[in-house]
């Protein structure tokens, strides 16, 4: 094992030991699902270009309304590419999103037909697909944080996005680092964050 991928490994089994002290299901699911976390910290490592294609064919293959498949990716890997997210992300985010080796801004077609018609399902499969990324990105040791943060308007300018494209969110992805990688005010919150109760999210049905 190289020393970058024991670095890894290490890195993953402490995020796992943290998950296990924050995260327990009300009801017995697969650990992916407990286990994957968003992390804002990341590696000084490149992403190899077959790993990152193999966490959009998981997107790839997302339900979607009448299978229209609506989910689009613009994909920064290079510096070059990397620099133009940078002018459109909001500061609070560049802090830690700047050491993510990929940046991916997830659109989505709002187009039904070539007749005028519109997708109303748009952004809900593009919420299949970040999904899909999240957990398949997980299986492969990766991490990743989804973010709302970013200038839309300058990034579609600056993109140069048709208006039938719909801005949806930047994903930040990349192999997870130690906490001294991060800056200092988000130490603290670099652990997996819990979820509400089942049954507060599952509401009484009443007629009117």
């Amino acid at each position: 094992m190289s020393n970058n991928e024991t670095k890894r490994q290490n890195v993953l089994e402490v995020s796992l030991q943290d998950v296990s002290a924050h995260r327990t299901p009300d009801y017995p699911v697969n650990p992916l699902f407990v286990e994957r976390w968003s992390s804002r910290s990341f590696a000084d490592q490149p992403v190899p270009q077959d790993v990152l294609y193999t966490v959009l064919e998981a997107a790839r293959w997302a339900p979607s309304s009448n299978n229209l498949q609506p989910w689009r990716f613009y994909i920064a890997q290079t510096e070059e590419e990397r620099e133009l997210f940078k002018e459109f992300i909001l500061p609070g985010n560049r802090i830690w999103s700047d050491h993510a080796p990929v940046l991916i801004l997830l659109a989505t077609d709002t187009r039904r037909d070539e007749n005028g018609g519109v997708n109303g399902a748009h952004a809900f499969d593009a919420g299949a697909a970040w999904g899909s990324i999240a957990l398949q990105a997980h299986l492969l040791g990766l991490a990743t944080r989804a973010m709302g943060g970013y200038d839309r308007n300058k990034a579609r300018e600056i993109l140069d996005i048709p208006d039938y494209i719909e801005l949806q969110a930047v994903i930040a992805l990349g192999y997870r680092a130690g906490l001294d990688t991060l800056d200092e005010r988000f130490r603290e919150r670099e652990i997996p964050n819990e979820r509400r109760a089942l049954s507060n999210s599952i509401l009484e049905l009443k007629r009117k």
